[in-house]
C-alpha cells in the first residue's frame, strides 16, 4: 500500500508540474500579461469553442468576460458550437449562452459568415481556437470568412495565436484550385500547410486571398517553435472535435481523414482508434499489412488489427485490416499513407477499389478535400500512387517559400 502511495504521488506531482508550467503561452496568455490593452474601451465579439481556454483550462469566454476594460457583447459558434456540443455536421443555432447571458450567433448554419446585423455592436472581432493544421479543417475557413465579415463591416479582427499541432515544417499537397473551393478548401494552400492560424491570417489578409482586407492584429504565443509537435509545448489538449480527442489525432486525421471521405472502408471513425486505423469486411489483414510494411515508406509501420466498429461505417461487423504507427515523424509523408492503402487495397482486392460505382455519389467530396479532381483521376487510372504524387507535391516548395515571409516563430 506504501508503495502505491508513492507511486501516485510522484506521478500527481509528475502530471502537475508539467500541467502547470507549459513552455509555451497561448496568445489568450500574452493578451492577459498586457492588461487587455489592445481590447480596452471596446465592444468585443469573441470567435471561440472549447479548446479556446489558457493553460488552466480556464475559458477565453470567462477570460474576457472578467477582463477590466473590456466589454465582452457577443459570441460566435463554429462547426460544434461555441461549448462544444453539436455534432460533425450538424447546423449550430443562434442561441443564449447559458453561462453568460450573451447571444451566441452561429456561423455554420444558415450564415457561415457574420451578417451586418451580427456584427453591429461590435468594434473588434476577436477569434481564439486551437486548429489541427490541415486544410479541410473548418475552424480556418470561418476565420477567414470572419475576417471578410470584419473588412466589410470596419470592424477590428483580433487573432489570438496557438500552436499548430502538427509543427510548422510540414508542408503537403497540391493548392486547392478554383473550381474546388469550398468549405473544406477554402483557401488556395496546401492539405497541411505549416502555419499557425495567426500566420495563416497574415497570409490570407496580405496575399489578399480574402474579399476584402481586414485591420488585422494577432497576438504571438511565447515559446512555441516550428519543429514543436502539439505534445511538446506542455499545454493541455482540449480535443478540437468529437474524433480528434488526443493532442496526436491531427496526425491520424491528415493520414486517413481524405480516405475516410468514402464509406469504403472503416478509418476507426467508430471505433477506440480515430483516424488510426484502415479496416473492412473480408479482408486479410496480414496480407495488406505485409504489402503496406514491404512499400518501406519513411517513418510508418503498420500492424494487423481485428475489429468490430461501434457506430458510423461497418457498425457490427467484423471488420480487419490495419493500425499504423509513426516510427519518424521528421521523415514521414503524413498525407500519403491513406493513397498508398488505397494502392495495396487495389492490388490485393481488384472489385473492392475505392473508385467505384458504389463511391461515386462521394466523389464530389473527395475532390473538394483534395481541393482538386486530379488526385482522384490520376491515382484511378491505374490505382498507383506514383501516378498522382507529382500532382499532389507540385506546389509544396513554391508554398513554402511564401509561407516562410509569414513566420512569426522560427
Amino acid at each position: 500500500m506504501k508503495q502505491i502511495t508513492i507511486t501516485i504521488a510522484c506521478f500527481l506531482m509528475v502530471f502537475t508540474t508539467a500541467f502547470s508550467s507549459p513552455k509555451v503561452k497561448t496568445g489568450v496568455e500574452v493578451l492577459r500579461e498586457s492588461n487587455f490593452k489592445i481590447l480596452q474601451e471596446k465592444r468585443v465579439g469573441l470567435i471561440t469553442n472549447p479548446t479556446g481556454v489558457d493553460s488552466q483550462l480556464k475559458s477565453t469566454v470567462d477570460i474576457l468576460n472578467e477582463a477590466p476594460g473590456v466589454k465582452l457583447v457577443a459570441l460566435y459558434g463554429p462547426e460544434h458550437g461555441v461549448r462544444g456540443d453539436i455534432h460533425a455536421g450538424d447546423h449550430v443555432e443562434t442561441v443564449t449562452d447559458a453561462q453568460t447571458g450573451l447571444p451566441v450567433y452561429s456561423l455554420y448554419g444558415k450564415t457561415r459568415k457574420a451578417t451586418p446585423e451580427m456584427l453591429k455592436d461590435i468594434d473588434v472581432l476577436v477569434y481564439d481556437i486551437q486548429d489541427i493544421g490541415c486544410r479541410s479543417y473548418t475552424y480556418i475557413s470561418t476565420m477567414g470568412l470572419a475576417m471578410e465579415a470584419a473588412a466589410e463591416n470596419n470592424i477590428e479582427f483580433v487573432v489570438l495565436d496557438r500552436p499548430n499541432p502538427v509543427g510548422g515544417l510540414k508542408i503537403e499537397g497540391n493548392l486547392a484550385e478554383d473550381r474546388f473551393i469550398s468549405f473544406v478548401s477554402q483557401f488556395k494552400i496546401p492539405y497541411l500547410y505549416g502555419l499557425t492560424c495567426g500566420e495563416l491570417a497574415k497570409m490570407l489578409n496580405n496575399e489578399k486571398m480574402l474579399g476584402a482586407q481586414c485591420k488585422l492584429t494577432v497576438v504571438p504565443m511565447k515559446g512555441w517553435k516550428r519543429s514543436m509537435t502539439f505534445d511538446q509545448t506542455g499545454l493541455p489538449w482540449v480535443l478540437t472535435s468529437p474524433h480528434i480527442p488526443h493532442a496526436t489525432s491531427p496526425y491520424f486525421y491528415a493520414a486517413s481523414g481524405i480516405l475516410g471521405e468514402f464509406s469504403f472502408m472503416s478509418i476507426g471513425v467508430g471505433y477506440t482508434l480515430p483516424f488510426q486505423i484502415f479496416a473492412k469486411d473480408s479482408i486479410d489483414a496480414l496480407a495488406l499489412t505485409t504489402r503496406l510494411n514491404n512499400l518501406q515508406m519513411p517513418g510508418v509501420i503498420f500492424r494487423p488489427i481485428f475489429m468490430k466498429p461501434f457506430y458510423a461505417t461497418g457498425q457490427g461487423k467484423n471488420y480487419s485490416g490495419v493500425q499504423f504507427y509513426f516510427t519518424d515523424y521528421k521523415k514521414v509523408r503524413i498525407t500519403e499513407i491513406q493513397f498508398y492503402v488505397m494502392q495495396e487495397m487495389a492490388a490485393l482486392y481488384p472489385e473492392k477499389k475505392c473508385f467505384s460505382p458504389e463511391t461515386e455519389s462521394r466523389y464530389n467530396m473527395f475532390d473538394k478535400v483534395c481541393g482538386s479532381d486530379q488526385i482522384r483521376l490520376l491515382i484511378a487510372k491505374n490505382m498507383r500512387v506514383d501516378d498522382m504524387l507529382p500532382y499532389w507535391r507540385k506546389d509544396e516548395e513554391t508554398f513554402r517559400k511564401l509561407a516562410k515571409k509569414y513566420w512569426m516563430y522560427k
